[in-house]
């Protein structure tokens, strides 16, 4: 066996000639010695390279697929993996149905070369036309499917957009399972090509999911949260979320209705309703509000570069507010405010949830007005930056940025949940949640209308862990500008 193994193995580095003897040698005390003795030989290059192959569109496609060249070594995994490339390139290129054949290599002893023949069939060359699917038990059907593709029916198949589709039916999360494949219809197509569909073939997942999350901040004391989800509630893709939180300073429910890819791949469409009572040292706030938004998001599946959102909100609050902040006085006012958030961002880092080089930068501005009595507008506006630096593969240097105004209104004019807060994770962490700016008597915050912030990092992972050392610095400002 080991004979075999020597020569198997001097064969793939292209020595055909290669002999092996395996023999033991026996010592005095009885014990074996095995020794293989091995012969290569002279090493094959390649001689000359023959593709037997149809006419392809672009000609030539085939042997360009082909990166083999006459006087290479005759090495099996390069060998293998040039056939490989050939079953890779002519799907992307409207071979749907492309088949490599046995290869044939002729040595030739005198020369140490060994000519090269490899068959394809190409198969008609597609263009793509509809969606068909089956399964017992189904997501969606194929008219959602053909709102998710990213190609137009009658262009030139491509391998990359069926894989494309794929993902994008594994990244709603409603499937156990989906395969998507090409099938041939025999029917002709634009510039001589056939037509070809795609099949789908999927078994829905379980469409709900119970979550819970427990904990404990030093500024917002113990924190419990629950939700109920399903995510196919409304088909296509129409989910129905609950959600309760009890802790020591927060309470509230609510109910949110999410459309994704709502009419276009990667829009998603929300609405939503909540009630909420929220008890910190710098406000008090009993809260009700509806809220509905357009958004384009990144997911893990599909990193996306530019991502934005917009929509209306309008919420009805009564509030403990600070009316002297020398006497610490306060009295409960109510507020109906309107808003009409507007967010986009840009995202140049290499990995959405851990990410060790690149940029993000996220702009928010949100137009807002007092609905009640003379209404007063006003802008709220935030630019956040964070940028990642890898020095070795176990070191990264992050850092981030971040501004923030109020402008167009005094600060005792907006709500106390508001205003502009900083302190705590997330933002200056050597402070408390909400410590920092401007204070009463009774040194509570009562928040402000502008705040910057910054921060460095220097992460260092050892396996599964890591450490981090950090440095925070901001404020928050009475005034519009920090």
């Amino acid at each position: 066996e080991d004979e075999k193994l020597a020569v198997r193995l001097l064969y793939s580095e292209g020595y055909y000639d290669a002999t092996a003897l395996a023999s033991l040698d026996q010592a005095g005390d009885g014990t074996l010695k095995a020794i293989v003795s091995v012969t290569p030989g002279k090493r094959y290059k390649i001689g000359t390279i023959v593709v037997n192959a149809g006419a392809t569109v672009p000609p030539g496609l085939v042997r360009d697929s082909l990166p083999l060249k006459t006087g290479d070594y005759i090495v099996a995994a390069t060998v293998e993996g040039a056939e490989a490339n050939v079953a890779l390139k002519l799907p992307e290129n409207g071979y749907a149905f492309a088949s490599v054949g046995e290869r044939d290599i002729l040595l030739d002893a005198a020369t140490v070369t060994g000519d090269y023949t490899l068959p394809v069939d190409t198969g008609p060359r597609g263009t793509f036309r509809k969606i068909t699917t089956s399964g017992e038990k189904q997501a969606f059907g194929a008219d959602h499917m053909e709102v998710i593709r990213r190609y137009k029916p009658g262009q030139i198949y491509d391998s990359r957009k069926v894989d494309d589709l794929r993902k994008a039916l594994v990244a709603t999360g409603l499937f156990s399972s989906v395969a998507v494949d090409p099938v041939r219809t025999n029917e002709p197509g634009p510039d001589g090509t056939e037509y070809i569909d795609l099949h789908v073939e999927q078994e829905a997942g379980p469409p709900r999911t119970l979550a819970g999350e427990l904990g404990y901040g030093t500024g917002q004391g113990f924190r419990a949260e629950g939700t109920w989800t399903h995510r196919n509630l409304f088909r296509p893709e129409g989910a129905l979320i609950g959600g309760v939180v009890a802790g020591t300073q927060e309470q509230g429910v609510s109910g949110t209705f999410r459309r994704s890819n709502a009419g276009k791949r990667d829009r998603t469409f929300q609405a939503g309703a909540m009630l909420n009572h929220q008890k910190y040292d710098a406000y008090e706030a009993f809260t009700a509000g509806l809220n509905a938004s357009i958004s384009r998001a990144s997911t893990p599946i599909f990193q996306k570069r530019w991502t934005y959102s917009y929509g209306v909100e309008v919420l009805l609050s009564n509030e403990q507010t600070t009316v002297n902040e020398v006497t610490a006085a306060n009295k409960r006012l109510t507020y109906f405010i309107g808003a009409l958030p507007v967010q986009v961002g840009y995202d140049r880092s290499n990995d959405l949830l851990n990410p060790t080089s690149g940029f993000r930068a996220n702009l928010r501005v949100s137009p807002e007005a007092s609905l009640q009595g003379n209404v007063s507008p006003y802008v709220r506006g935030t630019f956040d930056l964070t940028g990642y630096y890898p020095v070795s593969d176990s070191l990264v240097i992050a850092a981030r940025a971040r501004l923030g105004t109020i402008s167009g209104v005094n600060r005792d004019d907006v709500a106390p949940s508001r205003r502009i807060y900083a302190g705590g994770g997330g933002s200056v962490r050597g402070y408390g949640y909400q410590e920092l700016g401007p204070k009463d008597g009774n040194n509570d915050p009562v928040g402000g209308r502008s705040v910057n912030e910054f921060a460095v990092e220097t992460r260092y992972r050892f396996g599964n862990y890591g450490v981090v050392a950090f440095v925070d610095a901001g404020q928050v400002y009475d005034s519009s500008i920090p």
